[in-house]
Parts: structure tokens; C-alpha cells; sequence
């Protein structure tokens, strides 16, 4: 474990250079009233121990590892006070020297305190920088988080201090525009990266600063670090002083401030900047050598650079002020009051880590949630308390006095923030992976060239060996024929030769028989037949290097021609691949066309409807059927829209129950299509329900559900339908009807949002009723309301998360009476990880019923080991504590109590829900 050092800084760094290990909790358990506690290792003296009168014995407390540093810095007198105090004496003297201060008690006695500096009224602005900030901005340099802060009563300097812009003169640039010029001055604008967020917190509200629209951005804490953000802060990243300095501008325009009798613009907001600084480590990314010594490509690669994030957090606190002296009335009041507040919480927070205290309050106010880690955490803190002269005031400057004093007590532990920087690792290896794809395309085609070029030249020699073969074995068989031919010639020749000197025998005079004396028959030449024979033989020998010639070419040939065949399965492939991309992409641009016409049609159809809604009734007798039927346009009159609704009940009157639920069976579409309006906006008064479901109504809108295909009239008819099951009687006939099926089979075919949301909203209601449960499970209820999760309209899924937070209540009350029943069937169903996911949806229904369903699933206590290992015990704890409603937040707090599970989880966690 490396140590890392830095220098306190300033005439205050009497023990010179102070060290602080570098070291990581990320296995701790985090602890809301641990993670502000002090981490003083040794009892520091009380204040009073250097009043005048004490003998101050002790060790010098300015030299503790990550102490708070605390400056007092003076106001001089304004022109009010030089007339009204003009008789009187300053209620403080500075001791700038030996860095104390005394608080006139009366003309003859006084109080006598200690701090890390004393800075006098004629202090200038870049004296008080380099004493209080300038050590906090370099250790934010170096990698700390780090923050300075502003305390003090209503006028005494305190935005003078910090966010002064110095327009007119760069000397009076307060130390927010200081801050930001050295931080820019040491940053790399290739590797480095600084970006700041600028808000307000206004009435326990905090502000976007930069975005006023963005007024109420929610506090996000890390259950396991502890660690607060404002993910919904606009963060700009700043790369000059220029844009930085109209950001401020920006900011300060939209800043809080009213006119009082201290102040004449005082600000009625505690203003904080933040600075996020990223910053490369140079020197650290080793890499692995080889066997040489030598760096190799791939360790150079795939080590990732480090990264010090750090953060940057300028406070300028309201004012504190007394009602009596501000002259504070109406809103300006309710604003003081909010003020005092907040600030009263961060003084017991400072109290308690001053103390040693084991529970310090961290969450009875925002200001302290977002100053966690200044006091008691991991930053390294700057505290500036800025006081009047005037004796008028010798309260509130005790009192700023007694704050700074305190807060000297309280000890951080500074931590070194350094990760690895796998986004640009990624990036490398991506453009790296670029280059080594086109470096291979481009040996393809190469080898793809060089591979043909073979092939041809290989053809080509080929043809030349059949083509020399061939020619060998016609001269070879012509010069055999000829040879053939000349010795058939020769025998011919010999044969006569010899027939004219054959001798017959005959016989002689003495009886004796006497053979004639003839010679023996010529033999062909054994030259002539040597040399026939050694041709021969040349012949055959030609003839086998031919063909072993041949062979090897042909082998050759259908090497490439395999390689060529691998090469044209690879293009296959691609090729198929290419067409399955196309056809993806044709089907793409039909269901956009598809959802285009879609989006008409429901745009005609909503015209459509309304125009239908809003016609008059013509003067004809009611009791036809044509007053059901859509009239001609030009005999259409437009109604005011709360005539809709008196129109809809008087066509019920006139033309009666019965024969409008006829018209539900009509031929003509359009006739359908009105007939189910009107029915739907007769069941949307409760008083009408009972009547339409005796008159089988309920059993004629199911029938439309299951025979029609007209996306309209399911929509409207799943609405009807909904509004008929918020009644426990209707629930049970719709269920004994197979409504559920048909609902199911509705939201299974629709894409259109608003039928799911009418679907969805049936089934929401069936879920709320205890008996139909088992029943709602085995039809497919639960499996279609979880299906229509794939529509993210939000109107759909807060009807979804309805559905589930009626069927847990359901389910949990079940678990309450004494039934036995096992695992959650929205669990079992895998509910889970989508309620988990929106437990903290932007959208408030959505939201609100996910939080009921979380309790209520809780309360059972065999659910609880699913819902740990599916995160939802994070999801509890932060609506415990979080929560905007508090009916919810209480019921939050009620499970985690009742849950055995979660008890021994959190207790094992060490985590405080309360």
C-alpha cells in the first residue's frame, strides 16, 4: 500500500509535509450515521482551553492528519456602521501574527481564540486565496477530493470571498474564478478533463443554476460507498477561463437574493459549484517485457492508463440572520427560516464529529447529506468564517466564532481516488481492431490475387504439357506406324527372296531321294532391331515423365481449385448473410410504414370520435336506429366538451339499453364502432354498470373481444371492460365469462398503446380482488399483464404496476390472515427485475405503485431471499428513506422492521434504514 503526501499549505503547515495513506473501502459497509463521524484518533482540548486565563497545554492540533482548516477573516466597517458605531470600539482584535483573535466580552474583559489563519480587513483577495484554497485546489491536482467553504452572518463577505467575478478589477476575482485558473493552468487539454455543475439549494429544494428549468434535482446516494451525487445536475465541461467566467455569470443571474436590513442583496440560497477534475497518471502505466527486456506490442496494448478523478466543491452558505435585525416578513421570512434551518443541521453535524459523537445527524437536512464527505469524510476541507466589526452584532460574531472553533475538531480521512481507464483502453483496442481488420482485407485481396494468378499460371502450364504430350504421342505413333510399315516391307521383300532359291525335292535315278542344295532363309538385322528397341524404350520413358508430369499439376489443380471452393463458400456465406440483413432491413421499413398508417388511422379515428361525440341529435323521433348512425357531415354541429357527456346520457334515455346493446351485433362497422362508445361512457358512471351488465352487456362486449379484429373496437370494449371491473361482482361474472382469456389474447395480439393500457387496466383491477387469484395465475392474467411490459409507453406500464402492486397487497393480506402459500407468483412469474428497475421511474404513478408493490411483496417473509439477491432490499431502503409520500416511506420503514430476512441482512450490512 503506497503512501501518497502533500503539503498543507500556507503559514498554517508548521509540521511540514503531511502524509495520508492511500487506501480503499471498497469492502466496507456503509453506515449513514458512521460516514460523517469524526475520525479523530486522539481527544483534542476544548475551545475554551485557549481563552485568555488557560495555560493552552496540549499538542499543536494544526499539524493532525486531514484536519479541518479553519480561517476568520474580517469585514471592515461599512457606512452604516461608521455612523452608528462611530462612538464605539470594534467588538474583535485580530492577532494576526500569532494568528488569534479576541472577542471583546466588555470594555475590560475578552475572549481569546485560535485559528489556522487570521486575516484582517485589509486582507486582499489573492492573500485570502492562497491561505484558505490554494492547498485544497492542489490536492484536487493531485488526485483528493477536496472543498472550501464560506460560514458567517448575513453581509460579512461571504460571496464577496468566493464567487466575486472582478469585472472591473481582476484583483477583487474571488476564489472560485482563482481555483479555475490554476486548475486549467496545470491541466493537459489532450488527456485531461474539467467539468463543473453550478447549483442552489433554495428551501430544502436544490436548483440547476445552469438549466432553471431543471428546479428539484433528486440526491443519489451509493448504498455500499456512501458516496452522494446529482446525477440530474447539467455538467459542462470547461476547457477556458473565458467560458468558465460566463458560466459563473449565468449561474449568479439565476441566483436567489432579496434586499434586508443587513443586506441589500442577500442571498436567500446556499450556493455550491462543483469541479470535476479527470487527470492521466503519467509514468504509471507499466507494461510486461518480454525475454529481451523490450516493451512487447500486446502488454503495451492492453494495459490500461490510470486515472485520478477528483472533485472540487466552493460553498457559499446563506447567512445566517436574526428575524429581529433582518427585518425579514412574507416570503423573505419563510425563506430566513429555511436558511436557519439548514444551518442549524449542519452545526449539530459539526457538533457531533467535534464530540465523537456515535450517531451524527446527517439526514435531517440536504445541505448536510451533500457536505458528507467535507466534514468526517474523504476530502480535504477549507472552512472560512467571515465577521463584522460592529458591536451591534457581538452575538452572531460569537457564534461564527464558536462554528469555526468546533469545526477545527473534526478530522477526515483524505483518499487518493485512482482507477484504471478502461473507456480509453476500449477506444484503443477499438481503433487498433480497425486497423488490424483493414490490414487484413488487405492481405485477403492480396492472397485472393495471388491465389488466381497461381491458378491461371497453373492452367496455363497444364494446357502446355497436354498440349507437348499430345503432340509427343502423335509423333511417337507415326514414326511406330512408319516403323511398322518399313518392316513389313522388309519381310515381304525376303519372303519372295527366299520362295525363288527354295530347292524342291525330287527323286534321283538310283532310287534314292535327294534334297536340293538350297541356303537358309535371311534374319532381319539385330542393328535395325536394337535401334527399334532403344526407341522404344526412349518412348515409354517420355511417355511416364508426361504423365507423372500431369499427375502432379492435376494434384496442383485441385489444391486451388479447393481453395477456390473454400474461398467461394466464405462469399456464400457473407453473400447469405448480406441477404438476411437486407430482408431484416425491409422487414424494419415495413413495420415503420406499418406504424406509420397506424399512427393515422388512430389520428382519424380520435377526429372521428370526437366529431360522433359532439353531433347533435337530429330532430327526428329518437326512438329510429339512424340516430345511432354517423350523419352526413354537413348535418354535424360542433358542442362545447361538457356537453359530451349530457349528450351520451340523454341518447341512453331516448333510445334505450336494449337497443343500443343491438346495435353492438350490427352489420355496418361504423354503427359497431359508435354503438361500443356509447356503451363504454355509460359504464364509466357506476351507476349505469349494474344496469348494463343485467341487460348482457358485459356478455356482448366480451363477444366483441373474442369475434372481432378491429383494432378500435378492442380498444374501446377492453375500456368498457375496465370500467365495468372496478365492481367485485362484475369481477367474478367476468371471470365465470373467460374474460381474463380474452383480455390475455387482446394484449397479446395489439401493439396499439392505448388498447394495452385499456387491457392492462382490466386486469389491473381483477388482480385487486382476493378470490379470483389462483384462478387469475391459471387463465394467463399475470403472464399477459407482464407481457405488455414490452410497450414502454408510460400510460400502459403505470397500469401494469398497478396491476402489481394490487395483486402483492392481495397477496401479502393472504400471508397476513394465516394462509399458507409459498414464493410470490410475481417472483415466480420474473416480475422481479422489471419492478427493481423502475422502482424509481420518473414518472410518478409508475413509480408510486412499484413502491407499493416492493412493501407489500416484502411483508411476505419467504419472499425475502429473492428479493436480497435481486437487489429490491436496496430499492426499500432508499424508499425509506426517500420517499415522497409518507404513507409509502412508512410502510417502507414497517416491512424492513417486520422481515426477519431483512433484519439479519442489514444488520450484516450495518445499515441503517431509519
Amino acid at each position: 500500500m503506497s503512501a501518497h503526501s502533500y503539503k498543507n499549505g500556507g503559514s498554517a503547515s508548521r509540521g511540514g509535509a503531511i502524509k495520508f495513506e492511500n487506501y480503499s473501502n471498497s469492502n466496507s459497509k456503509y453506515s449513514p450515521s458512521s460516514s460523517l463521524k469524526s475520525k479523530v484518533q486522539q481527544p483534542m482540548p476544548a475551545a475554551s482551553s485557549l481563552r485568555r486565563g488557560s495555560t493552552g497545554s496540549g499538542r499543536d492540533y494544526s499539524t493532525i492528519s486531514g484536519r479541518v482548516r479553519v480561517a476568520v477573516r474580517l469585514r471592515p466597517r461599512n457606512s452604516e456602521e461608521m455612523v452608528a458605531d462611530a462612538d464605539f470600539a470594534d467588538c474583535v482584535e485580530l492577532q494576526p501574527e500569532l494568528k488569534r483573535l479576541k472577542l471583546q466580552k466588555n470594555n475590560w474583559d475578552s475572549d481569546t481564540y485560535e485559528f489556522d489563519e487570521v486575516l484582517t480587513e485589509y486582507a486582499s483577495q489573492k492573500r485570502v486565496y492562497e491561505v484558505v484554497a490554494k492547498p485544497v485546489v492542489e490536492s484536487v491536482l493531485d488526485g483528493y477530493n477536496g472543498t472550501v467553504m464560506a460560514y458567517g452572518q448575513t453581509g460579512t463577505g461571504k460571496t464577496y470571498t468566493l464567487g466575486r467575478l472582478g469585472e472591473e478589477d481582476a484583483a477583487a476575482r474571488g476564489i472560485m474564478l482563482r481555483a479555475m485558473e490554476d486548475i486549467l493552468a496545470e491541466v493537459s487539454p489532450e488527456n485531461d478533463l474539467v467539468s463543473v455543475s453550478y447549483f442552489q439549494l433554495y428551501m430544502e429544494t436544490i436548483q440547476d443554476l445552469l438549466n432553471p428549468s431543471n428546479d428539484n434535482i433528486t440526491i443519489v446516494e451509493d448504498p455500499k460507498t456512501g458516496d452522494v451525487s446529482l446525477p440530474g445536475a447539467t455538467l459542462v465541461e470547461v476547457r477556458d477561463h473565458k467560458s468558465f467566467m460566463q458560466l459563473l455569470q449565468l449561474g449568479e443571474a439565476h441566483r436567489f437574493a432579496a434586499n434586508t436590513k443587513l443586506n441589500t442583496e442577500s442571498s436567500r440560497s446556499h450556493a455550491i459549484l462543483m469541479v470535476h477534475v479527470k487527470r492521466s497518471v503519467k509514468g504509471k502505466d507499466s507494461s510486461l517485457s518480454n525475454e529481451n527486456g523490450n516493451m512487447t506490442p500486446v502488454s503495451k496494448t492492453l494495459k490500461p492508463p490510470i486515472i485520478r478523478r477528483s472533485k472540487l466543491v466552493i460553498v457559499d452558505l446563506a447567512g445566517s440572520e436574526r428575524i429581529d435585525k433582518s427585518g425579514s416578513e412574507g416570503h423573505t421570512l419563510e425563506e430566513a427560516k429555511s436558511i436557519n434551518l439548514s444551518l442549524s443541521a449542519l452545526g449539530k453535524c459539526i457538533n457531533a464529529l467535534a464530540e465523537n459523537s456515535a450517531h451524527v445527524p446527517v439526514r435531517d437536512s440536504k445541505l448536510t447529506r451533500l457536505l458528507r464527505d467535507s466534514f468526517g469524510g474523504t476530502a480535504r476541507t477549507s472552512l472560512v468564517i467571515t465577521i463584522g466589526p460592529s458591536p451591534r452584532h457581538r452575538g452572531e460574531t460569537s457564534s461564527t466564532i464558536m462554528f469555526g472553533q468546533r469545526a477545527m475538531k473534526v478530522e477526515n480521512m483524505v483518499k487518493l481516488k485512482e482507477e484504471f481507464d478502461y473507456k480509453s483502453l476500449s477506444r484503443r483496442l477499438e481503433i487498433q481492431l480497425d486497423k488490424l481488420a483493414a490490414e487484413y482485407e488487405r492481405q485477403q485481396r492480396a492472397f485472393d490475387d495471388k491465389i488466381e494468378r497461381i491458378s491461371l499460371e497453373g492452367q496455363k502450364r497444364v494446357a502446355e504439357v497436354e498440349q507437348n504430350y499430345a503432340d509427343a504421342l502423335e509423333k511417337c505413333q507415326k514414326d511406330f506406324m512408319e516403323s511398322k510399315k518399313r518392316l513389313e516391307e522388309q519381310s515381304s521383300v525376303k519372303k519372295e527372296n527366299h520362295g525363288q532359291r527354295k530347292v524342291n525335292v525330287g527323286v534321283s535315278d538310283n532310287g534314292t531321294d535327294q534334297k536340293s542344295n538350297s541356303q537358309p532363309p535371311m534374319l532381319p538385322n539385330s542393328s535395325e532391331v536394337a535401334e527399334l528397341k532403344k526407341k522404344l524404350n526412349s518412348e515409354i520413358l517420355l511417355r511416364k515423365a508426361a504423365e507423372t508430369e500431369v499427375d502432379s499439376l492435376n494434384k496442383q489443380l485441385i489444391q486451388w481449385k479447393n481453395a477456390e471452393a473454400a474461398r467461394n463458400s466464405e462469399i456464400v456465406k457473407l453473400r447469405k448473410m448480406l441477404e438476411d440483413e437486407e430482408c431484416e432491413k425491409a422487414k424494419l421499413e415495413e413495420e415503420i410504414e406499418m406504424l406509420q398508417s397506424q399512427l393515422l388511422q388512430i389520428s382519424f379515428e380520435a377526429d372521428q370520435s370526437r366529431r360522433n361525440l359532439d353531433k347533435r341529435l337530429s330532430g327526428q323521433a329518437p326512438s329510429s336506429l339512424d340516430s345511432l348512425i354517423p350523419q352526413p357531415k354537413h348535418q354535424q354541429q360542433r358542442e362545447p366538451a361538457d356537453g359530451d357527456k349530457a349528450s351520451v346520457v340523454k341518447l341512453f334515455e331516448q333510445v334505450g339499453l336494449h337497443k343500443i346493446l343491438s346495435l353492438l351485433q350490427s352489420d355496418d362497422a361504423d354503427v359497431r364502432i359508435h354503438a361500443v362508445k356509447v356503451v363504454a361512457n355509460l359504464a364509466a358512471e357506476e351507476s349505469n354498470q349494474q344496469k348494463i351488465v343485467q341487460a348482457g352487456g358485459l356478455t356482448s362486449l366480451l363477444e366483441l373481444l373474442r369475434n372481432s379484429n378491429d383494432e378500435t373496437i378492442h380498444r374501446v370494449a377492453a375500456g368498457a371492460i375496465a370500467n365495468l371491473a372496478m365492481n367485485e361482482t362484475n369481477q367474478e361474472l367476468i371471470m365465470s365469462q373467460g374474460g381474463i382469456s380474452l383480455l390475455s389474447l387482446t394484449a397479446t395480439k395489439s401493439e396499439d398503446p392505448q388498447t394495452l393500457r385499456m387491457v392492462a387496466g382490466a386486469i389491473a383491477n381483477l388482480c385487486g380482488n382476493d378470490k379470483l387469484q389462483i384462478k387469475l395465475r391459471a387463465e394467463g392474467g399475470i403472464r399477459a399483464l407482464l407481457g405488455m411490459v414490452r410497450c414502454r409507453h408510460p400510460d400502459v406500464l403505470a397500469q401494469v404496476a398497478r396491476g402489481m402492486a394490487n395483486f402483492a397487497k392481495c397477496e401479502s393480506r393472504a400471508s397476513t390472515t394465516g394462509i399458507k402459500t409459498g414464493r410470490s407468483v410475481l417472483i415466480e412469474d420474473g416480475a422481479l427485475p422489471w419492478i427493481v428497475k423502475n422502482a424509481n421511474n420518473e414518472a410518478s404513478p409508475i413509480r408510486r405503485h412499484i413502491e407499493l408493490a416492493l412493501c407489500h411483496l416484502g411483508q411476505h417473509e419467504v419472499n425475502a431471499r429473492d428479493m436480497i439477491n435481486g437487489g429490491a432490499l436496496w430499492e426499500l431502503v432508499r424508499i425509506s428513506r426517500d420517499c415522497s409520500r409518507e404513507d409509502i416511506r412508512v410502510l417502507a420503514q414497517r416491512t424492513l422492521q417486520s422481515t426477519s430476512g431483512f433484519q439479519a441482512e442489514l444488520k450484516r450490512l450495518r445499515i441503517d434504514y431509519g
